[in-house]
């Protein structure tokens, strides 16, 4: 495999950080055997639709939805889904397990 001799590329990378962010070490699932930019990430696929449905040209940055540059898996959907906690709590009334937080909010809502 790829990462079997770019292990340390894989570690040092920080644009973004592969390691923290928990992206797979299967290299060729984003990039080619030719260069490793551009790479081509499927965020949609691996994660969550963010390119495409009701999100798709929404955001600007990754910083938009992930406010930790060192921790790719800290996201928030609460920065532009309903800034009224009251609003959501009541959406949600009896909805086994909720919770106003955005891991809970992926675990219900894993698609746009």
């Amino acid at each position: 495999t790829c990462v079997g001799c770019h292990q340390n590329d894989y570690n040092n990378t920080s644009n973004p950080n592969h390691a923290s962010a928990n992206f797979p070490t299967d290299c060729a699932s984003c990039h080619t055997e030719n260069a490793w930019v551009p790479a081509n990430f499927d965020h949609d696929g691996m994660f969550f639709p963010i390119y495409s449905g009701k999100h798709r040209n929404k955001w600007n940055d990754c910083r938009d939805c992930h406010f930790n540059p060192g921790n790719y898996a800290d996201f928030s959907c609460l920065n532009c889904h309903e800034h009224n906690r009251n609003k959501a709590d009541d959406q949600h009334r009896g909805v086994q397990g909720y919770v106003y937080e955005s891991n809970a909010c992926l675990s219900c809502h894993p698609s746009p």
